[in-house]
Formats: C-alpha cells, structure tokens, sequence
C-alpha cells in the first residue's frame, strides 16, 4: 500500500511517500501551506497510487493545520482515500514545539503544557521517520487546537 504523510507544523514542510510503511520519496517544502500542498498533491496524484494519506492534526501553527485539514479531507474525500492523524511530538523527537508568542508546547508526562522555554531546552527538528511501523495513527482527523479561546 502506498501512502502520504504530511507535516505542516514547521517549515519547510514535510512530505513523505511510503510503500509498504517504508519511506520511498521525501519532499521539503518552503513556503505557505495554502501554496504548496495543492501542487505537490496534484504531482504525487500522478506519480503514485495513494491509498492514504496521514496528517499531523496537533500542536502547532492553528492555521496551518487547519488549512491542511481542510485539503486533505477534501482530496481525500474525492479520491475516497483512508485520512489519517497523528500527534506532531512523534516527529520531533518529543521536544517543545512552537505556539504563540515566545511560549511552546511542551509535551510533559502530565500532558501537554504551554508555557515558555526553560533554559538549555533541546529544539529538534522535524524529520520524517524511516517506517510507519511503530507509529499510532487516529481516524479522528480533526484539527486539536490546545489552546483556548482569546
């Protein structure tokens, strides 16, 4: 089965084609969320034979995961292709990642907080893993915002 997982939390974003749960293609892309996903989609479509497509639907930039959401349930809707979510810590490993202001989210055994940085804090960066094996993927696809309201 070959499938599309997609990161639009960080920049560049990310997008990997697995075949059989193992990375085949990565692309990086610069630039905004809305600009992108619609072409490079429109490219993957025809170069492969998506059965589904996976997205991280927490934490990070509202707009951009919103904007994901919303295209990628769309094609998927259309094409009637399996849509996927996934927490964005899986990705990072596990270290704080960007939310408002000067604060970040950060995973915490107790659950995920919001505040700032401590000093020396690791920021990883993104990376698409190797495999799909070991990942936990959710059929509830909507966006988790993990912040409230202003």
């Amino acid at each position: 089965m070959t499938e599309a997982l997609v990161i639009t939390i960080s920049n560049p974003l990310l997008v990997g084609i697995y075949e059989n749960k193992k990375l085949i293609k990565e692309y990086r892309l610069d630039g905004l969320t809305s600009d992108l996903l619609p072409i490079k989609f429109k490219e993957i479509f025809e170069e492969f034979d998506i059965k589904r497509v996976s997205y991280v639907n927490t934490p990070g930039s509202f707009m951009s995961i919103k904007i994901a959401y919303i295209f990628l349930k769309t094609i998927t809707m259309i094409k009637n292709i399996d849509f996927c979510a996934v927490d964005g810590f899986k990705f990072n490993e596990n270290s704080p990642i960007k939310a408002l202001g000067k604060k970040y989210f950060i995973n915490t055994k107790d659950g995920l907080k919001v505040d700032f940085l401590e000093k020396g804090c690791k920021i990883s960066d993104f990376k698409l893993p190797n495999g799909l094996e070991t990942l936990e993927f959710s059929k509830d696809t909507l966006p988790i915002y993990n912040l409230p309201a202003v």
